[in-house]
């Protein structure tokens, strides 16, 4: 029984997705633990986490953080022959990177501390 197109759809969605997340994990995890950064090995890193990304096909994303990881991840192979300082560079994705992990994790966490009706049956 063959799978459907959807099902095909989905599993193609997904692995684009986590290719992204690969590609953008390197990146982060280069920049904060190597001594010594430079161009030179900045860009041989995204030279090397392309070729799994170019691998599979682009699809459009629609749903807000896969959109900014995208848009992320293009930012970073666009500062890949950049004439800027590496730690320039460095700040600006970490700083990008942070903002997306701090929208993603506002959607997760709701502190409640403030909702006066849940402690309305103290008094």
């Amino acid at each position: 029984m063959a799978a459907s197109q959807k099902a095909i759809n989905n599993a193609t969605r997904l692995r684009y997705i986590r290719a992204l997340e690969r590609f953008h994990k390197s990146i982060i995890s280069y920049l904060m633990n190597t001594p010594e950064l430079t161009n030179k090995g900045f860009n041989k890193k995204i030279d090397n986490a392309l070729k799994l990304l170019k691998r599979i096909d682009e699809i459009d994303l629609y749903k807000g953080e896969l959109k900014d990881l995208q848009n992320l991840v293009k930012k970073i192979i666009g500062l890949k022959d950049s004439e800027d300082d590496i730690e320039a560079i460095k700040e600006n994705i970490i700083y990008s990177s942070n903002q997306l992990d701090k929208s993603k994790n506002a959607k997760r966490y709701k502190k409640d501390k403030h909702v006066n009706s849940k402690y309305d049956d103290w008094a």
